[in-house]
């Protein structure tokens, strides 16, 4: 009540019930007008109290509630629906404040354009709170409740404009701010300005995250008997809107630019970006894809898989809506055309989690909810690439292992089916011989000597640990999981790396905290599960190993913008998977673990060059432009600062930080990346 406009207030109880507040729920002299009007067959308005639409709207109305069927046919039906409306509006008057019935009778009318609602009511048509509804707005939306379809403002402006003015008489009469006949005059005259929008779940933030959300809370409601719909349940989630839309913002802001330049370097080749393992673009591709849509499975089934009809309908343009980054276009596309459109896309996923506390704070799940439904968070899963290396190495401090410790760039042999396989580094090489400290070569992403740690630490044991720390997907435990081979998805990597930041403790992630009934009583509260995964010791040598992506010359995060690295500490990985089919980048701070994923809709769907498709220009900067944004403003709560010492110290020594006074030096698999560049 206290979130309604004056305005709001005063035009509903004039146009509606002006004696509201002293009656009981039943006006009498209201039923007496409606008597005198039907005997002199003239109309003089209905007799309805607000206590009565809202006994309406909560049962009356409603056929589960409804006791028509045990007598229907001795009483009429409006007789029955009527009567139940008195006993109900005496029982809410009994029970509730004159207050509280207004705000639960706005709660629950429906104002048309699928808004149920005063709050959603004034944000689709005037995109406003209802507590700043002024004296014409709120006339519109107190017309709208006796015809939500005839006096639809954006439909039926004429009949809209004309209820307006009613409502607005109304108020004149009665003396609400409208004293003369000349201040009604000049407020009759002005237009309804409309800022129309419809809310959907295609639109506004966290569009993917509420899907997902949805989807759990469908399945808990039906465990436990709720009804989620009509409950008046109160949800509770982890998402912070500042930090969701800045999230959303570096997605579109670098995708659109990304994109561009995915459709430039193959329109340069004049080639399809669909290819095999051979470099070879994918025989009849749009083909067999056409297959998997709803389209085709609609016309095969009304024309017959094998008939000229099939064609035809396939091939045959209509109009169409498209999404394109510079807004919705409408063009003529046929259902070949759609596909060949759209497969051509880039797709990402984002996640951004306070590790102490395992609450995400941020989830973008892809370009667009509208076009694209799938979520590339958790619902999806690709190889992580280079980004699973940190597993190989956090095993190897475990096991005694230090930062420090010297190997050279070559290549191990490992035994495998029909012969021995050599694990290449990135520029197609077994390795230059060259020393290096095991810092500076996951840094570096020097693949040799990952897979010499594998070979000394065995497969079995990498996949125990990676397990251990967060990653829940099955992994195999063959030679080239050092190469991150095996699929995972982002929402199980960023729980992973918290765990590093978090001491070791490993906090499943969670997205919603409590879930309340319609009164405030908490039916549940989600509290993460929680596990010493690795000491305290371990998790800070891989936080310092993390941090020689920053540091070190040649780290595949030395280009980060520099503004991110004063008087902070950061830590991160890239990740890049064969022919870029994935780029991925996790970043890590002290008070935030943020993952990002980049690539087709299909693996063989991706840049023609390692250029372009490595995860330090594909997915990197979206992290850069997000924690950029999110340090800008302080109400976050997210600082710069430094990552949590071990308590007891370290047992070891770190004295082999390398660190560049030209982190813009070229590395060995990844250039640098300045986002401001």
């Amino acid at each position: 009540f206290d979130e309604l406009s004056e305005d709001l207030k005063n035009t509903l109880l004039i146009s509606e019930d002006h004696r509201f507040y002293d009656h009981s729920g039943l006006d009498f002299p209201a039923y007496l007008r409606v008597v005198f009007g039907l005997l002199t067959l003239n109309p003089q308005g209905g007799g309805s109290t607000i206590t009565q639409q809202l006994a309406k709207n909560l049962y009356t109305m409603n056929p589960d509630k409804s006791l028509d069927g045990v007598i229907r046919g001795r009483i009429p039906k409006r007789i029955i629906q009527k009567t139940k409306e008195w006993i109900i509006s005496i029982n809410l008057e009994e029970n509730f404040m004159k207050d509280e019935i207004m705000a639960m009778y706005l709660n629950t009318a429906d104002f048309g354009s699928n808004s149920f609602g005063i709050k959603v009511a004034s944000e689709t048509y005037f995109n406003k709170e209802p507590d700043s509804l002024n004296l014409q707005e709120s006339a519109v939306l107190v017309g709208l409740l006796q015809a939500p379809s005839y006096f639809n403002p954006k439909r039926n402006p004429n009949n809209a404009l004309a209820k307006r003015n009613e409502v607005l008489f109304k108020v004149y009469k009665h003396g609400y701010k409208l004293k003369t006949k000349e201040q009604y005059d000049s407020i009759k005259a002005l237009p309804i300005e409309l800022d129309y929008s419809v809310q959907n779940q295609n639109q506004g933030l966290a569009t993917y995250f509420r899907t997902v959300a949805g989807n759990f809370l469908m399945g808990y409601c039906k465990d436990k008997g709720i009804d989620l719909w009509n409950s008046g349940l109160k949800i509770y989630t982890t998402i912070d809107s500042r930090m969701q839309r800045y999230a959303e913002e570096a997605v579109a802001e670098h995708m659109k630019s990304l994109q561009a330049t995915f459709y430039d370097e193959w329109s340069k080749r004049n080639r399809n970006p669909w290819v095999d393992e051979n470099g070879q673009e994918i025989k009849d591709f749009l083909g067999k894809r056409i297959k998997q849509t709803d389209a085709y499975k609609v016309y095969a089934e009304k024309y017959g898989e094998k008939s000229d009809s099939l064609k035809i309908m396939l091939r045959l343009k209509k109009p169409m809506t498209i999404f394109t980054w510079d807004g919705e276009k409408d063009t003529l596309f046929s259902s070949y055309d759609s596909l060949n459109y759209y497969k051509r896309f880039l797709q990402t996923g984002m996640m951004s989690m306070d590790p102490s506390t395992g609450f995400i704070k941020a989830w973008v799940g892809g370009i667009n909810h509208k076009y694209f439904k799938y979520d590339h968070v958790k619902q999806g899963t690709r190889q992580p690439g280079s980004t699973f290396k940190p597993f190989v190495y956090g095993l190897a401090m475990e096991s005694g292992y230090s930062p420090c410790h010297p190997l050279k760039d070559i290549s191990p042999s490992f035994k495998v089916p029909g012969g021995n396989w050599y694990p290449m580094n990135s520029n197609g090489t077994r390795g230059n011989g060259e020393e290096m400290t095991i810092r500076q070569a996951m840094a570096r992403s020097v693949n040799s000597i990952t897979a010499q740690m594998l070979q000394s630490l065995g497969p079995e044991n990498v996949v125990e640990f990676a397990h251990r720390v967060g990653i829940e997907s099955p992994l195999d435990a063959v030679p080239s999981l050092c190469l991150g081979t095996t699929d995972v998805s982002l929402f199980e990597m960023v729980g992973a790396y918290s765990t590093f930041v978090n001491s070791g403790v490993h906090n499943d992630p969670i997205y919603i905290t409590r879930i309340e009934d319609k009164n405030g009583n908490v039916i549940e509260n989600f509290i993460p599960k929680t596990k010493e995964a690795i000491n305290e010791q371990t998790a800070y040598k891989m936080i310092y190993m993390l941090m020689g992506g920053v540091e070190e010359s040649g780290g595949t995060s030395a280009g980060l913008a520099r503004d991110l690295k004063i008087d902070n500490e950061i830590g991160g990985k890239t990740g890049t998977t064969n022919d870029a089919s994935d780029g991925w980048y996790m970043g890590v701070t002290h008070d935030l673990v943020s993952g990002v994923w980049v690539g087709g809709d299909e693996r063989g769907i991706h840049f023609p060059s390692w250029d372009f498709g490595q995860g330090g220009k594909s997915a990197r900067p979206i992290w850069a432009r997000y924690m950029q944004k999110v340090y800008a403003d302080p109400t976050t709560g997210i600082t710069k600062g430094q990552f949590k010492r071990p308590s007891s110290g370290l047992d070891i020594t770190l004295d082999c930080n390398r660190y560049s006074e030209h982190p813009d030096s070229v590395q060995v698999d990844e250039e640098p990346w300045d986002i401001n560049n």
